[in-house]
């Protein structure tokens, strides 16, 4: 009876888009076991985002802790956490829906939404209505989140992780400071675990004055390349302090060009390739016109079908416009997924460069657990620069935190380093050996190992080593 109670209003709100021209307000639907739910929440008039979320088969009982819920968040601005993070990182199918044995769906219940608007499956009924800044895409994300958490009392008692990858980074910490209001303002029902920055885009300064010497002391660069980087550097930092940030998110376009000349096409997101050994890394000029979704698509199929064993898969594009599209039936007719993302960038030009060192800081001081983890190999988000803007903090317990000696890390039974650890108080930092800018692909294992640490998951003592993931139904 519950089943067809559920089919029934889900059906009910279908025909409610129809009748309003193809526009979500909030509109849900459930699969039939409800594990899976997924809609629209209207965070502004004319302004709809989606999202999807995942109940974890894995899930595990336990009276002293909760089991937790990660926000996951793509980078860009403008990729799907939907699409990307969903079907080619975390989530428990791959680009073929076949299962995935490393799905994070192990640890934690997986909350994935496509953000900013306009980005994958969400859109705006007026391209003035895309976000300028980081603080409005942030009171959007919690618009959402009240919608989904303050009607569902069993969401409320998990604690929510925001987890975050490249410029998701600096939505996670904006929207973890206005998460933070809405809760202590009554707003908002749910409990913050924490916030993640992965391979995060949170001080452009720092990660582009890291780039010219990362790429010299492992031979990318000559002297004249370096020279050309820091000169470019310079003149972005200039630009920055005069507060001409538009300016410099074109610079950097500048800068990106310059090294993939100077360096015969490093590849931004692993340095050991070149960018020709993949179609994703494309050039300084397609970047500022905003193809990062494509850009982090083509990737990561490209990664899969060039490692051994892998499959080149379904395009991402194809799976999600066809089999996915059918799957959920809420997505209106005149919305095609990535129709508006590459708006999304473009939009959000003036803040790019913006650096958002304040939020975390203001995180920490509030006592939310932070948790910083880069991927050796990346250069967008190089662990340098990433180092260099922790430098920068202003929170008490920085100084001890880096004294402190860092710890080891292995997976399973297999004693080679995998990467190394430390923590203080709220402050916590992995590097990750052998992996680029997308960690939970290059290093799934000891990815999920660590989210098993970092939301204190009841199933994080289970071992290492993973039985075949469950079919799950499309």
């Amino acid at each position: 009876m519950e089943k067809f109670y559920v089919y029934v209003v889900s059906l009910l709100f279908f025909s409610l888009l129809l009748l309003h021209g193809g526009t979500a307000s909030r509109a849900f639907r459930k699969n039939q076991d409800g594990s899976e739910e997924w809609g629209y929440v209207q965070v502004r008039p004319k302004a709809h985002m989606f999202w999807w979320l995942y109940r974890s088969p894995y899930r595990v009982e336990d009276p002293s802790k909760p089991w937790p819920i990660i926000l996951w968040l793509q980078g860009g601005p403008g990729a799907s956490g939907v699409g990307i993070g969903n079907f080619q990182e975390v989530g428990p199918l791959d680009t073929n829906l076949e299962p995935r044995n490393s799905t994070w769906l192990r640890k934690a219940d997986l909350l994935f939404v496509d953000n900013p608007v306009g980005t994958g499956f969400s859109f705006v009924e007026d391209t003035n209505l895309f976000v300028k800044t980081d603080s409005e895409a942030a009171t959007d994300l919690t618009v959402l989140l009240e919608e989904i958490f303050n009607r569902n009392e069993n969401l409320q008692e998990s604690p929510l992780y925001i987890v975050a990858e490249s410029y998701g980074g600096k939505l996670a910490v904006t929207l973890g400071v206005s998460a933070l209001k809405a809760i202590e303002a009554g707003k908002l029902k749910l409990k913050l675990g924490g916030v993640v920055l992965g391979d995060s885009w949170i001080s452009p300064e720092d990660f582009v004055f890291s780039w010219g010497p990362l790429l010299k002391d492992i031979s990318r660069l000559d002297n004249n390349g370096l020279l050309k980087s820091k000169s470019l550097a310079q003149k972005i930092k200039q630009q920055l302090d005069s507060g001409n940030y538009v300016e410099a998110t074109s610079s950097w376009s500048e800068l990106e060009e310059v090294i993939i000349v100077s360096s015969n096409s490093v590849d931004f997101y692993n340095f050991l390739l070149d960018s020709g050994m993949d179609p994703l890394s494309s050039t300084a000029t397609e970047l500022s016109v905003g193809v990062s979704m494509k850009r982090y698509a083509r990737y990561l199929s490209t990664y899969k079908s060039a490692t051994p064993g892998g499959s080149d898969g379904v395009d991402l594009d194809t799976l999600m416009n066809g089999t996915i599209r059918k799957k959920l039936k809420i997505i209106p007719e005149n919305v095609t997924w990535g129709g508006q993302s590459d708006y999304v960038f473009t939009v959000l030009a003036g803040d790019f460069m913006r650096p958002r060192i304040d939020e975390v800081d203001e995180l920490l001081a509030k006592g939310v657990n932070v948790t910083i983890y880069n991927g050796q190999l990346d250069v967008i988000c190089a662990t340098k620069g990433t180092e260099a803007w922790v430098e920068k903090l202003k929170w008490e317990g920085l100084q001890k935190f880096q004294s402190i000696e860092r710890t080891p890390l292995f997976c399973g039974d297999d004693k080679h380093t995998k990467g190394f650890t430390k923590s203080y108080k709220n402050l916590h930092f992995y590097w990750i050996l052998g992996a680029g800018h997308f960690v939970p692909v290059d290093q799934p294992c000891v990815a999920l190992n660590m989210v098993g640490a970092i939301t204190d998951s009841p199933a994080s003592a289970a071992s290492a080593s993973v039985a075949p993931t469950r079919k799950r139904k499309m």
